[in-house]
C-alpha cells in the first residue's frame, strides 16, 4: 500500500473514492462537506437523501458510499467524525472508526485507491496533531487491500502536521 500526502483540493482528484467529512444528516454542510456537495452536483445530494430515507442518516464513526456525481473521483464515501469534547466521549475511538469503516466500505466495493481529508479538525475541533496520528496509524494498521491511500490537507498547517507524523511512523516501522 502506497501512502501519499498532498496539499490541495480533494474534489479535484481522479481516484476510486474520496472521503467526505460529512454530518449525520448527509445533506451537506460547511468545509470539505460543502465543497464536495457543491462540486459533485445534485446526484450526490439525491443519493444521500435516499440513504437518509432508508436508514435515517449516518452515525458518528460510520460510513456510507454514494456516486461522485460530477467529481473526477468514482465514488464518495461519507463518514461522520466526532465533535471534540476534551476526550470525554470516546472521540478517539469514533475517529478511528471513521477510517476503519471507510476502508471497509472501499474494500466491499472493490476500490483500490482512496483519499481522506482531515476529518473532525475543522469546526468539530478535534486536535489536529492527535487526529493526524489516529488517521495515519489506523490506515497503516488496516493491512489494507488498498493500492493507494492519499491524505489530502487543504491548508499548510495540516500538511506540515501530517508530514511530521508520516515521517515519525515510517521511522518507527
Amino acid at each position: 500500500m502506497k501512502i501519499e500526502l498532498l496539499q490541495g483540493d480533494i474534489t479535484t482528484l481522479e481516484i476510486d473514492a474520496i472521503v467526505n467529512a460529512a454530518n449525520t444528516s448527509l445533506l451537506g454542510g460547511g468545509g470539505v462537506d460543502g465543497a464536495i456537495h457543491k462540486a459533485g452536483g445534485k446526484q450526490i445530494l439525491e443519493a444521500c437523501i435516499k440513504i437518509r430515507n432508508r436508514q435515517g442518516g449516518c452515525k458518528v464513526g460510520e460510513a456510507v458510499i454514494t456516486t461522485a456525481g460530477d467529481l473526477p473521483a468514482k465514488n464518495v464515501i461519507h463518514t461522520v467524525g466526532p465533535r471534540w469534547n476534551n476526550g470525554a466521549s470516546s472521540e478517539e475511538e469514533k475517529l478511528r472508526n471513521c477510517y476503519v469503516n471507510s476502508l471497509k466500505l472501499a474494500n466491499e466495493n472493490e476500490l483500490k485507491s482512496i483519499a481522506f481529508p482531515n476529518i473532525s479538525t475543522g469546526i468539530y475541533g478535534f486536535p489536529k496533531e492527535k487526529a493526524a496520528a489516529i488517521a495515519i496509524q489506523t490506515v497503516k494498521e488496516q493491512r489494507s487491500f488498498m493500492e493507494k491511500v492519499v491524505f489530502v490537507c487543504f491548508d499548510k498547517e495540516n500538511y506540515a502536521i501530517y508530514k511530521r507524523e508520516i515521517e515519525r511512523l515510517n521511522a518507527a516501522y
